[in-house]
């Protein structure tokens, strides 16, 4: 009986499958060997299941999307981590991580760590800028439990992939989702206030009912191609301002009468999230031009 899957890793000519509860350690139908075919993490697939553990792959489905930095396919979702402190926040990765993710129409998770190293009611109030723009945000930490329930009901039945800053806890979320995955941490360095990457591959590993790809990879620093009126598109606080320029084709830079310009000015709009958009837009007119 052919039983559905997804594809965690692969492994020396063997694949390891998810499927029903376990994983199936899974050697390829001479077809698949014949046509060299290019498997992934979260690739669909059918298996035979044979002795024990063993199965056999059958078929692989279409993807319904594949990152290639980090190379995982069909996934559902990306969690965003950072730090309330230690290392503070880098909200400029964050404005381009978000950037990243929604160009991949995949669904958005924020998770800020060591909230247990704030006071009880210290608030942040950029975070809660970003929760206004509709922007799913959770504070957790990994020493009390705080907050961990509400992830895991975010990434059961879910390919989730993991982005952002070394140091922040990545890793420890996952061994606070589900004791016992004993994923190797590490610590901030107190010298350059970084993290030391723990991570070294892509693997999805089973995680409380989902899967996650813990991918260092992904947290890159570099936009992606755009033209440069596509990226107001990724500030959604804009919209109701662009009504309100002169100009339909307003790039909100050096235009007269802007309204989202007007907006900053009178802190309708977060300064530092505009001042984001002007650093992204410079980089993204230095892209167009080089091609």
């Amino acid at each position: 009986m052919l039983i559905q899957g997804t594809l965690m890793k692969g492994y020396a000519g063997f694949y390891y499958v998810y499927a029903e509860d376990r994983v199936w350690e899974c050697s390829l139908r001479g077809r698949f060997r014949v046509k060299k075919q290019d498997f992934i993490p979260g690739d669909k697939v059918l298996i035979l299941p044979g002795v024990g553990s063993k199965a056999t792959i059958e078929k692989v489905f279409e993807r319904k999307n594949a990152l290639t930095r980090p190379n995982v396919a069909n996934v559902d979702q990306a969690i965003v981590v950072f730090a309330r402190k230690m290392p503070e926040p880098d909200y400029n990765l964050l404005d381009r991580l978000l950037i990243q993710i929604e160009r991949l129409r995949i669904n958005l998770l924020i998770v800020m760590t060591k909230v247990d190293l704030c006071d009880d009611e210290q608030e942040d109030p950029i975070l809660n800028y970003y929760s206004s723009l509709n922007y799913k945000v959770l504070s957790v930490s990994n020493k009390t439990g705080q907050g961990i329930d509400k992830v895991r009901t975010f990434i059961k039945d879910q390919v989730s992939v993991l982005a952002g800053p070394s140091g922040v806890g990545k890793s420890s979320l996952i061994n606070s989702l589900e004791p016992g995955k004993e994923l190797k941490t590490g610590d901030v360095s107190k010298k350059i206030g970084r993290g030391r990457h723990t991570t070294r591959h892509v693997e999805l590993i089973s995680v409380a009912g989902g899967l996650i790809a813990d991918t260092p990879g992904f947290s890159s620093l570099y936009l992606p191609e755009m033209k440069r009126e596509e990226l107001q598109n990724y500030f959604p606080e804009f919209a109701d301002y662009r009504k309100e320029c002169r100009f339909k084709s307003c790039l909100h830079d050096k235009e007269p009468v802007c309204g989202v310009k007007e907006a900053v000015a009178s802190a309708k709009i977060l300064q530092s999230r505009y001042d984001h958009y002007l650093q992204f837009l410079q980089e993204v007119i230095t892209s167009e031009q080089r091609y």
